[in-house]
């Protein structure tokens, strides 16, 4: 039996899956925590996956691996290979007044055209454009940038600083994908190629940026070495590109071409798998690549189940009496609308927004209703990045609704009436370690497996305008 490893390097924690090559059966698991903040040690990420690994039961029996994480994140090194400071994440937003001072001198339509997405505050280049103004010392000691699946892999392939890596700081060997490379505003997907120009902008000079491999190109392989903890890590484990998460997901969910993945999670994406770029210059869709060699045009919101959280909690009760609530009122929920603008907003682009409450009336104004207009809020939201991504050449067949609302039936039947495409709900799983342990696969065989996806649900479609229709005449304009 040939096994493969698959990492998610999240936000909040490491998860790593093992799985049998030929059929996908999940072997065996793990996870550790990640510290909380915006800006994070990347030591902690591999304090974290060493952790994950050994909860798994270590690499000894294992063939190939592969790193799926985080987007976007700053981790910026010196010529010892060492961190010049804390990484930033992609949900640290102090970057946003270098973001606009991109698109200033280089223009929005522009840079979509160069990137394939206009930078924003999550992006990598807006980070490094805020180290040069704000710390420039820092940045005047850069002589790498990496994101933080590319560190990762850099660090399991015996790579790091000075003493404390088998093979020392190599920068040269720092590797990324396409799918990564995508999300730093300074890397083409039309053109498979890095914008030096794009990069010496952001950071005031020019540094090693990580090799672009293929989908199914292989890193190298391990070289055999013991982490601090004692952790064993064998030598010729073939190591993988890696990706970033959401391309990761896509890849794990075994998504193509007409399928729309919604996902619920802290915040919201819709993205979709599709075979040309794209290049959206309001802003609203980032025309990322994939980890399979075609693009994924991605539209993030900041509220997702945070609305459910927020509401079950006004109303005091749990997410499953919520969704019971939500089921007992009309669609439309009697002309009570939620914009659940809670945390601002990213799509639309209302960053100091609060969230609206329309429509209280007498008759609509009841805990069914609440508990209703959060659900059609949520999804109305979503819905709104999936009219984005048609904007931008997708022709959606399928949604694949994932994270853990999607499991609630309210969620589900709100979904099937708000989309006016058919939802299919995948069993709730590590879909981001999974795309990483298909990409370990695919560079150990040279084949990319086809693992079965279960499936929990397929609502019946039962379109309902009005639930849009309301939400739609409550839309705030982004000024």
């Amino acid at each position: 039996m040939t096994l493969v490893a698959g990492i998610d390097s999240s936000t909040q924690s490491c998860k790593v899956v093992v799985r049998e090559v030929e059929s996908g059966a999940l072997v065996r698991e793990g996870r550790a925590a990640h510290p909380s903040g915006t800006e994070v040690d990347p030591a902690a990420w591999w304090e974290a996956l060493v952790a994950a690994l050994e909860a798994a039961g270590g690499l000894d029996d294992v063939a190939a691996i592969a790193i799926a994480g985080q987007q976007h994140g700053m981790v910026v090194l010196d010529e010892a290979g060492d961190v010049v400071r804390p990484a930033l994440l992609w949900n640290d937003t102090r970057s946003a007044g270098a973001a606009r001072e991109l698109i200033e001198e280089f223009g929005a339509e522009a840079l979509a055209e160069r990137t394939g997405s206009v930078p924003v505050a999550s992006f990598t280049a807006t980070k490094l454009r805020w180290l040069r103004d704000a710390e420039p010392e820092a940045a005047a000691r850069v002589a790498a940038v990496a994101l933080p699946h590319d560190w990762l892999t850099w660090r399991l392939r015996g790579y790091g600083p000075a003493g404390s890596s088998p093979l020392g700081p190599v920068l040269e060997e720092l590797v990324t994908d396409r799918s990564d490379a995508s999300g730093t505003s300074y890397w083409s997907p039309g053109a498979e190629a890095y914008d030096r120009e794009l990069l010496v902008a952001a950071l005031g000079h020019d540094a090693v940026l990580p090799r672009v491999l293929g989908p199914a190109e292989s890193a190298g392989e391990t070289v055999g070495f013991e982490a601090a903890s004692g952790l064993r890590i064998p030598a010729g484990i073939v190591v993988g590109a890696g990706a970033g998460d959401n391309a990761g997901a896509a890849l794990g969910l075994g998504a193509s071409e007409g399928d729309v993945v919604v996902s619920i999670g802290t915040s919201g994406t819709v993205f979709a798998v599709t075979g040309a770029p794209s290049a959206d210059p309001t802003g609203t869709v980032a025309g990322f690549a994939d980890a399979s060699g075609a693009f994924l045009p991605l539209v993030a919101t900041l509220n997702a189940a945070r609305v459910l959280d927020s509401t079950a909690a006004l109303l005091g009760i749990d997410h499953t009496a919520l969704g019971e609530l939500a089921l007992g009122a009309e669609p439309g929920s009697g002309g009570l609308v939620l914009q659940p603008y809670f945390e601002g907003e990213r799509t639309p682009n209302l960053p100091e927004a609060t969230a609206t409450l329309f429509g209280m009336t007498l008759a609509s104004t009841t805990r069914e209703g609440l508990a209703r207009a959060a659900v059609e809020g949520l999804l109305c939201g979503l819905a709104d990045g999936l009219d984005a991504v048609r904007r931008v050449g997708v022709e959606p067949r399928r949604i694949l609704l994932i994270g853990g609302a999607a499991l609630n039936p309210a969620v589900q039947a709100v979904a099937a009436q708000v989309f006016d495409v058919p939802v299919t709900v995948p069993s709730p799983g590590e879909y981001v370690a999974d795309g990483a342990a298909t990409q370990a696969a695919w560079a150990l065989t040279g084949t990319r497996p086809a693992w079965p996806v279960a499936v929990v649900a397929e609502p019946q479609p039962d379109h309902r305008p009005i639930i849009r229709e309301q939400y739609a005449a409550r839309a705030v304009t982004p000024r």
